[in-house]
């Protein structure tokens, strides 16, 4: 049997393929650079709304209780990423490569600041390396959209 350490490593990894083979189309697929700009921020939203929705299942344990958040936060915050994800998708282009990689920051510092005793130790390691990949691709997508902007966008 799998140990879930091992599982989610291994997931969480294999997550960030798209984010590089979306960044290399971008940057070295011209005919396919719309589509592949549509893709990567597609995705982008859908993890994000993906980890944001991680916060449910804390709000729903956590009853009565208020410490580091009360259910009512949690739930709030996780809202609140899960509709930038989707409502960012609506932005011009320009506007989207600002909001994802600052919202993929705000969400690793929420998780270390306020949900840090609800994840272990290997999760929290896992989550700096997700989130500095996952950043990394969206710096260099909006570098290269910005020095090299959409033909007719």
């Amino acid at each position: 049997m799998i140990a879930v350490a091992r599982l989610a490593t291994a997931i969480g990894l294999a997550g960030l393929v798209p984010f590089i083979l979306g960044v290399l189309a971008i940057l070295f697929w011209p005919a396919g650079s719309a589509l592949s700009v549509e893709l990567f921020y597609i995705y982008s939203a859908g993890v994000l709304a993906f980890m944001a929705g991680v916060y449910w299942p804390i709000a729903l344990q956590l009853e009565q209780r208020c410490f580091p958040l009360s259910p009512i936060w949690t739930l709030v915050i996780s809202q609140l990423f899960f509709l930038t994800a989707g409502l960012a998708l609506l932005l011009p282009l320009a506007a989207q490569t600002v909001v994802y990689p600052l919202a993929y920051l705000l969400l690793y510092v929420v998780d270390v600041r306020w949900m840090r005793l609800y994840w272990p130790g290997w999760y929290r390691r896992l989550r700096l390396v997700l989130t500095l990949v996952a950043c990394l691709c969206q710096v260099v997508a909006a570098v290269w959209l910005l020095l090299f902007p959409l033909q007719g966008g």
